[in-house]
């Protein structure tokens, strides 16, 4: 079952976000440790478009599904990133219906978008398919919407009840200082921010997703709703790792630290 349709169907999704280990192993790795995808930065990281197309292909074969956030909406065209093989789409900054609905036509072929055509490349591993080829891709290719000022927040029914949206992600740092808080993830204005999304999203179908920091954080926001989570970052969850494993070593070796 593809990663799309287990959106569809209200599975609950778990990821990780690469901001700084381009490395060919990592969607193996994250394969390896039972994530359903991998979310290669392009907008915060390192990685361009060439760098990406070894993560991609690097993912063939594992049961990983290769996702990006390109650097901005003006990334053109946004098919070019499909074309190396990623099978989900994240744009930021995301404000307005008429900017998710250029989105998804960027990102499905016609009928319902204006996707460039090659075909018999990285994408369909090289070899061309028939006419349902087109149909089946656009079932299975995730559109990801980064919601993350205020003004995205005071046109959310309208951008989350665009046709071929899947993920209304929120970017909880930028949202912050967008309101005028920064960090104050427990501000009412915040939190009430996070509940009309989940309400939103669960009236149109469309998936939440969030980026929490640690276990606990990532289980209070599913409760709260939210079913695409990224585990941290690759640089957040291997920098806590490596904190912790010393820790506990001071701790036993007290005398020799």
């Amino acid at each position: 079952m593809t990663l799309r349709k287990r959106l569809r169907q209200g599975d609950l999704i778990l990821g990780q976000m690469v901001l700084e280990f381009f490395t060919s192993g990592i969607g193996p790795i994250l394969a390896a440790s039972e994530l359903d995808f991998v979310l290669y930065d392009m907008e915060h990281g390192k990685c361009d478009i060439t760098m990406l197309a070894e993560m991609v292909a690097s993912c063939r074969g594992n049961t990983i599904t290769p996702m990006v956030r390109v650097p901005d909406f003006s990334f053109r065209p946004l098919s070019r990133v499909l074309d190396i093989g990623v099978r989900g789409v994240m744009v930021p900054r995301l404000e307005t219906k008429q900017q998710a609905e250029e989105i998804v036509a960027q990102l499905k072929y016609a009928p319902t978008g204006r996707r460039g055509v090659a075909i018999g490349i990285a994408h369909d591993l090289y070899r061309a398919g028939g006419p349902e080829f087109f149909a089946q891709t656009n079932e299975e290719i995730i559109v990801i919407l980064l919601l993350e000022t205020a003004k995205a927040f005071e046109n959310l029914e309208e951008i989350v009840s665009v046709p071929g949206v899947d993920v209304a992600w929120v970017g909880h740092y930028d949202l912050t200082v967008s309101l005028g808080i920064p960090t104050q993830f427990e501000h009412p204005r915040f939190l009430a921010a996070m509940e009309a999304l989940v309400d939103c999203c669960r009236r149109h179908g469309v998936a939440p997703g969030f980026l929490p920091a640690t276990a606990e954080t990532a289980a209070h926001w599913i409760r709260k709703g939210f079913r695409v989570i990224s585990l941290g970052s690759d640089i957040g969850v291997f920098q806590g790792a490596v904190r912790t494993f010393r820790n506990s070593l001071a701790e036993s070796h007290s005398g020799h630290f």
